[in-house]
């Protein structure tokens, strides 16, 4: 599928009501993507949609995607609403901001969980509706994942999370489906929020747009076509 050219994709989103994931979100829309959206709270996420416009193109679901049954109940609904599931964005993410030294395990406990286990069960659940269609999986990762912070559990989550997409992809090689790692560098989103700081720290920072463009932008590949990793950092970040 080249959903370039079919106004009529359906694309599902986690963690999209904010960052990387709205970007993501709108410029899905823009391109004619039918959309769904999850999070954990459906409050926000209807004051999401409603802001976007998008009407019965964009279709709010509140779900736990480290849950099985939650997250499985969200792409039948996407697919009940919209007749079909084409593509996944594994987006939802956060980090605990510490390292093995000072964290807290319960902390890097639950940031295991979205990061690694949250991907993995939005694979199961989505797998049989992405086949059917010959879809694209999309995990957001980072370039923590790909080159260490000393100590860092959120280097290890994402790490963890490079290789779950290599091992997706082999997996599904035959099927049709096809799987993209974007590892972006720094980016200016709420991810920061949680820092001890509360700022983005210095240096140079890329927009949720920029990432969100190369998401689409692996959507977009011809059929036949699959773009394995996708890594953006901001000119001038080293590491």
């Amino acid at each position: 599928m080249n959903s370039e050219h079919d106004s009529g994709a359906v694309t599902l989103v986690t963690g999209g009501a904010s960052g990387i994931g709205a970007a993501t979100v709108g410029r899905l829309l823009d391109a004619g993507h039918r959309v769904a959206v999850t999070g954990r709270d459906q409050g926000r996420l209807d004051a999401f949609a409603a802001e976007r416009g998008a009407g019965e193109r964009l279709l709010a679901v509140a779900a736990d995607t480290t849950d099985l049954a939650s997250i499985g109940d969200a792409v039948q609904a996407t697919v009940k609403t919209f007749g079909r599931l084409d593509h996944v964005v594994a987006n939802a993410g956060f980090s605990t901001h510490d390292n093995l030294a000072d964290g807290d395990p319960e902390h890097w406990r639950e940031m295991l969980l979205v990061n690694v286990l949250g991907p993995a069960v939005l694979v199961k659940a989505a797998l049989p509706a992405l086949t059917e269609s010959g879809g694209r999986i999309v995990m957001v990762g980072s370039t923590a994942g790909i080159k260490n912070t000393p100590g860092n559990m959120y280097s290890v989550s994402k790490s963890a999370l490079t290789s779950l997409a290599e091992n997706t992809r082999v997996l599904v090689t035959g099927s049709g489906v096809a799987v993209t790692l974007i590892a972006p560098g720094r980016v200016d989103t709420p991810f920061w929020s949680s820092h001890p700081t509360g700022v983005v720290p210095g240096g140079p920072a890329l927009t949720p747009d920029h990432v969100a463009e190369a998401i689409v932008w692996s959507l977009a590949q011809p059929s036949g076509v699959e773009v394995n990793q996708v890594v953006v950092r901001p000119t001038g970040q080293v590491h």
